[in-house]
């Protein structure tokens, strides 16, 4: 069984016993967490589209660890012009431990 769920203006497709890395979730290390944004549920040959979500479907996941992920250089340049710009960016992330799904 798996499902598309959407957290943090993303979606993600997940099954039981999965690991993801979504963006920041305010939660503790070790809480469970209910995700209710399911936009389909699958099992096998059959799918369950929701409009735009799923009624009663519900997927629960444990917060392994927050993290933040790798460093993303922004180099900015205007030729001729002596104008350069160097920033980097680190993104929040938090790994979740997907538990079950309910549909």
């Amino acid at each position: 069984m798996y499902a598309v769920i959407k957290t943090g203006g993303k979606q993600y497709k997940v099954a039981a016993g999965e690991k993801l890395k979504v963006e920041q979730i305010p939660a503790d290390i070790g809480s469970e967490i209910t995700l209710d944004q399911v936009l389909a549920v699958g099992a096998g040959d059959t799918i369950k589209f929701g409009a735009p979500l799923v009624e009663g479907a519900k997927v629960q996941a444990t917060v392994v660890a927050h993290g933040r992920h790798d460093k993303v250089r922004i180099f900015k340049m205007r030729r001729r012009k002596h104008y350069q710009k160097r920033q980097g960016h680190r993104q929040n992330y938090t790994e979740l431990q997907i538990v079950s799904i309910n549909a």
